[in-house]
């Protein structure tokens, strides 16, 4: 469960990729900076331009969004870096052939095979297309305000079920590659999730109302 228990930090799923070309990882480059080929900078810039959407696979429940909230380890914030634990995508310190960039915001509860297969097509996505990333964030994204966020053009993951759904649908690259009737299943059951849980009436409610009013 992506959050048991309020107050707390949450269950991620932190999801290390890498791409390998004859034996090698694709992704290393001794002579580039930060030792990034260009393949590793695109894959992160496709990553990055589909992270709203990949999110409604990744993180797929009501639940899910109460992990991606700000002032907890989860990340939140559309960012990058290779020395910033706050980022969405991270690219730990190992080189060579373990030149990898995780990616922080899956939780344990979605479906990997989805999870994966979009993650993979956003990644193709950016290296076909040359999408270059924003400059990656070094400072602490939890640390800064909304005007400092907006300074560096650093976007939120969508903040419930039904928004990362919107995203997912506005995505054609993501909705060809999970094909229409995936699509349309994963739309029927944001909209039953959502309003299961909207018309339920939630012990928080009964103890923050009910003796009150």
């Amino acid at each position: 469960m992506a959050k048991p228990i309020g107050g707390i930090n949450g269950s991620g799923m932190h999801t290390h990729g890498s791409l390998s070309k004859n034996g090698k990882n694709a992704f290393y480059d001794a002579n580039a900076e930060l030792q990034l080929s260009d393949t590793a900078i695109y894959y992160i810039g496709g990553i990055l331009k589909h992270a709203k959407a990949i999110t409604r696979l990744a993180n797929p429940t009501i639940n899910s969004y109460k992990r991606l909230v700000p002032g907890y380890e989860a990340p939140c914030y559309i960012s990058w870096s290779a020395a910033n634990r706050s980022a969405l995508v991270r690219v730990p310190a190992a080189r060579g052939n373990s030149t990898r960039a995780e990616f922080r915001s899956p939780d344990p509860m979605c479906n990997p095979y989805l999870t994966f297969a979009c993650m993979l097509a956003a990644g193709l996505d950016g290296i076909k297309n040359k999408i270059m990333p924003p400059e990656q964030t070094n400072s602490n994204i939890y640390h800064m305000d909304a005007k400092a966020r907006k300074k560096l053009r650093i976007d939120m993951l969508p903040g419930n079920l039904m928004e990362s759904n919107a995203a997912l649908l506005k995505d054609d690259i993501l909705c060809k590659t999970l094909g229409e009737h995936v699509v349309t299943n994963l739309s029927r059951i944001a909209e039953m999730e959502t309003d299961s849980f909207r018309l339920a009436v939630h012990p928080w409610e009964l103890d923050r109302y009910l003796a009150n009013y």
